[in-house]
């Protein structure tokens, strides 16, 4: 039964990265870069789980302000954090970042590396009250974790492509604190307990996606641009 479970803990993370990768067809990602990014993600969880609950030890407020600490301050800024670090550890510096597609489709892949660990977690530990937690999840959670990524990305190679000093260092800031702020709207309205903050989570999800599918939308042509560019030149 727990292979089972895992198996569909695992399957949303799959399939967003067989969607990024074949999002990021003109010039891919070599794999063993991808692999190590996943497993950067996988790994970050272990910091994110001891700093978020020493933190957690530390709210004393009460109420919606400290589900508002415990959503914003505690839980998703140090899930983006560690997931940025991630990025910036295993391949902003590498020789393989030279457009601004490979920020999101970086910082997507350690984002899911991240969800899908967490995921499995979730699902196992919580699937005997709550049955049906891997498909909520699957449809919630896991692409959050994704359309995060791809808003970090976005704004990560803003910052690495930018001549200006003072523009990139805005950009470098947008690439967390964004990211920050919507994982902390959808987590303080789960954690709510309150039905109609719960059912804001929909019109919160759409939004996420029309707004970062755009985003890559954009990134995607640049890529393709740039790819078809590069083919002229080279006839």
């Amino acid at each position: 039964m727990n292979g089972v479970l895992i198996f569909l803990a695992c399957l949303p993370g799959i399939i967003f990265l067989i969607f990024i990768y074949r999002v990021d067809r003109y010039n891919k990602e070599p794999l063993k870069l991808l692999i190590g990014l996943f497993l950067f993600g996988v790994v970050a969880i272990v910091p994110a789980i001891f700093l978020e609950q020493l933190f957690l030890s530390l709210n004393f407020f009460y109420g919606f302000l400290g589900l508002a600490v415990e959503a914003f301050l505690i839980i998703a800024l140090t899930e983006e954090f560690l997931k940025r670090l991630a990025v910036k550890l295993a391949a902003y510096k590498s020789k393989e970042y030279d457009e601004r597609l490979d920020g999101i489709v970086y910082c997507v892949v350690a984002s899911l590396g991240f969800a899908t660990l967490e995921n499995v977690m979730y699902v196992l530990q919580y699937s005997a009250d709550q049955p049906y937690i891997w498909l909520t999840r699957a449809l919630l959670a896991v692409p959050a974790h994704m359309l995060f990524g791809i808003t970090m990305g976005y704004y990560m190679s803003m910052a690495k492509f930018c001549n200006n000093p003072v523009l990139a260092r805005k950009y470098t800031r947008y690439s967390l604190w964004i990211p920050v702020f919507f994982h902390g709207l959808y987590d303080f309205l789960a954690l709510s307990g309150n039905l109609l903050f719960i059912a804001l989570l929909i019109p919160l999800m759409i939004y996420l996606w029309i707004n970062n599918i755009r985003k890559l939308k954009t990134y995607v042509k640049e890529s393709k641009v740039r790819s078809e560019l590069t083919q002229n030149i080279s006839l």
